[in-house]
């Protein structure tokens, strides 16, 4: 009798890897992407030469911490994505349970399109961190309330 060889996942973070890949090519002006932990700590990035990832990394974890407990504050429940535009293009961030997706895009994005597809992505990138955790998408509510 011949072996059976288990087919395994990839990596959490060669999954996360891949979600970036695909969330470039399904947005067009989409410029860079990146995952950081609450901490600011660098998870995964596919961004452009001339921006550095770990402080890029740092200043996406402030961004996500100021906007939980604006949101927590004003309004008393949790916080699932921030828009920044500015002249030169948008950066959004996505909760993405302990950590964030960082999308970067052109002032020519279709701001809808980027959410449609980016905020799927956040999550996929949460239940593929959660691996590391041993916190799976079915052990918590989603952040919108919904199973």
């Amino acid at each position: 009798m011949g072996r059976f060889s288990k087919v395994s996942e990839p990596e959490p973070n060669d999954a996360v890897l891949a979600e970036l890949t695909l969330l470039r090519e399904r947005v067009p002006g989409l410029t860079g992407t990146l995952v950081a932990s609450s901490d600011g700590l660098l998870i995964a990035h596919d961004l452009p030469s001339e921006i550095e990832p770990t402080g890029m990394a740092a200043l996406s974890a402030s961004q996500l911490a100021l906007s939980h407990r604006l949101a927590s504050t004003a309004l008393g429940g949790g916080f699932h994505e921030v828009v920044v535009r500015g002249t030169g293009g948008h950066v959004v961030v996505y909760a993405a349970d302990w950590s964030s997706l960082t999308v970067l895009a052109g002032p020519e994005v279709n701001v809808g399109r980027l959410h449609l597809e980016s905020r799927p992505a956040a999550r996929a990138i949460a239940d593929h961190l959660g691996i590391l955790t041993g916190k799976h998408s079915k052990d918590r509510t989603n952040t919108n309330g919904k199973e």
